[in-house]
């Protein structure tokens, strides 16, 4: 059966003239009222600002842009295909955006010089605020330029501009949590695994793991070197535990902390197989806190977790900073990272 009805008429939007009538105010007073200017009390902002709700006035974009010179859009860059890191970052940048009326949006680089310059003029050309870079790996750079643009431009978990503001997790002080955890546990034999040297968070975070060995007393085995997979994970273990460990103190270890949670799910997987319990036998912890991952594993993994939004929420306010003229030291700047504990290693007896 076919409805005659006709659809209802389109409702014209509401006016700030009709904000204004209804709130007993001028149209001068309910604009700035709305936009936070003006000198009124605050019982007659307030009561402008619920009629503009209630009545459902929804301000133009446009004019406001146009009166205070800005888009309210900010444009976030990105060569992580995956979404891995870029995505919790974006969800920070995002958090602490929304609230202030700024939009964003993310725009995929790829590796591609040609495919990066087109973004950023097409974001220049929209007139964004300002641009927040982020990555894959702190070590390297988005490939395109992105200074002299003329707007405020942020780094995040990526390789910066010289004199750039740049945020970064503090790899060293993750891996630190980490194997400082083991140690209050007990454990005294506590190797390494990790991903390839071409990495610098791979000798940042080798060397927290010597420095807090040394600190305790404890012997230091070599870090173990190879991919950012479950496979090496396994692989290593056969080094670990096939007697070729003369160079490592000649001891089996006790615990195994491991440069991602790939690699430490590899680990775990290679320990059950040789009948060793985890974390009865050898305890484990991840770095990442990659959850499908961290909370699918048999036990579920510890892991290091990035706190990868918190640093986009500071990248973001600092652009917000920057953008509405604060001043702000150039410099990289490192978020501490927290450790999430789970079945594979245990808590200390203080925990």
């Amino acid at each position: 059966m076919v409805s005659d009805a006709s659809p209802a008429p389109a409702k014209n939007p509401v006016t700030l003239r009709e904000v204004a009538a209804t709130a007993g105010v001028s149209v001068a007073t309910a604009s700035k009222a709305l936009n936070g200017q003006g000198r009124m009390t605050a019982e007659t902002r307030e009561r402008i600002r619920e009629t503009a709700q209630r009545l459902g006035f929804r301000p133009n974009s446009l004019a406001q842009s146009l009166l205070r010179r800005r888009s309210f859009t900010v444009g976030l860059l990105t060569n992580d295909t995956y979404g891995r890191f870029s995505l919790p970052v974006m969800s920070g940048i995002s958090d602490a955006l929304v609230d202030k009326g700024v939009s964003v949006f993310l725009c995929n680089v790829e590796d591609d010089q040609r495919l990066g310059q087109l973004h950023v003029d097409a974001m220049l050309d929209k007139r964004v605020d300002g641009i927040i870079a982020t990555g894959k790996r702190i070590d390297r750079h988005l490939p395109v330029d992105l200074s002299n643009l003329g707007v405020p431009v942020i780094y995040a978990f990526t390789q910066p501009d010289p004199g750039a503001i740049a945020f970064v997790s503090d790899d060293a002080g993750g891996a630190r949590l980490a194997v400082e955890h083991f140690w209050r546990l007990g454990r005294r034999r506590i190797a390494h695994v990790s991903g390839p040297a071409s990495f610098a968070v791979v000798h940042a975070r080798a060397q927290a793991y010597r420095d807090v060995l040394t600190e305790k007393g404890l012997p230091v085995m070599e870090p173990l070197l190879g991919s950012w997979s479950e496979a090496w994970g396994h692989e290593a273990v056969k080094t670990l535990f096939d007697g070729r460990l003369s160079k490592r103190g000649g001891e089996t270890p006790d615990a195994v902390f491991c440069g991602n949670d790939q690699i430490a799910r590899g680990v775990i997987d290679a320990l059950r197989e040789r009948g060793l319990g985890v974390p009865g036998d050898v305890g484990v912890i991840g770095f990442d806190n990659w959850q499908i991952v961290a909370e699918a594993t048999r036990p579920p993994l510890t892991s290091v977790d990035m706190n990868l939004a918190a640093l986009g929420r500071e990248a973001g306010l600092t652009l917000l900073s920057l953008v509405g003229g604060e001043p702000a030291e150039p410099g990289i700047r490192k978020l501490p990272c927290r450790l999430v504990v789970r079945q594979s290693c245990g808590r200390p007896p203080d925990g």
